[in-house]
């Protein structure tokens, strides 16, 4: 698989107060205690290794590493566990949030993978768009869920609240940019190839 263009997009980076985050800065790499429940949207509760993704569906960013975690979970299978949170950067990002709530109103219906998916897949279709309501229904729709449940549930309280507390356990771990990935609990550095991803991944294996 190709490099990931590092000097094209490193990530979104989101705009807090006095200025933008760099993403490149030094910053201590603590373990956090990620409790991952039920409520979280992941792939293999009893895997030895969790990667833990704060990602945005309207982030260039995200959409490349999309290929690269994909690619991880096909070839690792059941010995990692994916782990998605949403991190929408509403300052930057227009469409994100709601987006987030899509994903979010799918997993009502158990197809948040096959949402998450089809929003990344597509987000050149959506992101820029004044509002995107119609096109994510249409895509509940090709999901084959129940669109009048998906659309009462995507501006719902319950599914605004739940993207909202990803954003928040975000911030409490120092999430300033997307995607942020934390294996087994540490923040990573972005890797800047499959091949180096992997080998991330595997060394948490042996």
């Amino acid at each position: 698989m190709k490099n990931i263009v590092i000097g094209i997009i490193i990530s979104c980076t989101l705009f807090i107060g006095l200025g933008w985050l760099l993403v490149g800065k030094e910053k201590p790499t603590p373990t956090f205690d990620m409790q991952i429940v039920a409520a979280d949207h992941q792939t293999s509760a009893s895997a030895s290794a969790t990667l833990v993704e704060y990602s945005d569906f309207q982030c260039p960013a995200c959409a490349a590493y999309y290929e690269l975690v994909g690619k991880l979970k096909a070839d690792l299978g059941d010995r990692i566990n994916i782990v998605y949170r949403h991190f929408p950067l509403r300052s930057i990002h227009k469409n994100a949030q709601l987006a987030s709530q899509a994903g979010q109103a799918a997993s009502l219906q158990g197809k948040f993978w096959e949402m998450h998916d089809l929003l990344f897949a597509s987000q050149t279709k959506w992101a820029e768009i004044e509002d995107p309501t119609a096109t994510f229904i249409s895509y509940a729709a090709e999901l084959g869920l129940d669109a009048a449940k998906f659309t009462a549930d995507l501006t719902s309280q319950p599914v605004i609240d739940a993207v909202n507390a990803n954003y928040s356990s975000g911030l409490k771990f120092g999430v300033d940019s997307t995607p942020s990935f934390f294996l087994n609990g540490t923040k990573m550095t972005n890797p800047g190839s499959y091949e180096a991803f992997k080998q991330l991944v595997e060394d948490k294996l042996k």
